[in-house]
């Protein structure tokens, strides 16, 4: 009498055996697919800092313009500038006989990167009173 046995695959088959080329495809795709993760993490990273850089930059002109706006003096300008923009925000003044412009620069990321060429710009014009 003949015995019937299950479907399954025959003894001594691991998980393993059988796939033949398709073995170590994860580890490929893997090692592909991960430096592409990695740069498209940095782009977002370096663009959530510049976004934020250029908003700093603006605020922080916007404080400086009201602020002359309404006849402070330059070092209390400067420290309104520098509390709003960060200690290495850099101010430019332009004042006309009635209007002041405030521009303001500073780096898009801080720490041992601040000397890079990137840098975020804000400017703010107010009419002076009188």
């Amino acid at each position: 009498m003949a015995r019937h046995r299950s479907s399954g695959p025959p003894p001594g088959a691991g998980p393993d055996r059988g796939r033949g080329p398709e073995r170590g495809a994860v580890t490929a795709e893997l090692a592909v697919g991960l430096p592409v993760v990695v740069l498209l993490l940095v782009a977002v990273l370096t663009l959530t800092a510049a976004s934020t850089a250029q908003m700093r930059a603006l605020d922080a002109a916007r404080a400086g313009a009201r602020a002359y706006a309404i006849g402070e003096d330059d070092a209390t300008v400067r420290q309104a500038v520098a509390r709003v923009g960060g200690q290495d925000a850099e101010l430019t003044v332009d004042r006309d006989e009635s209007w002041v412009r405030v521009t303001v620069t500073r780096p898009v990321v801080g720490g041992w990167f601040a000397s890079a060429p990137v840098r975020a710009t804000g400017e703010a014009t107010a009419w002076v009173e009188p």
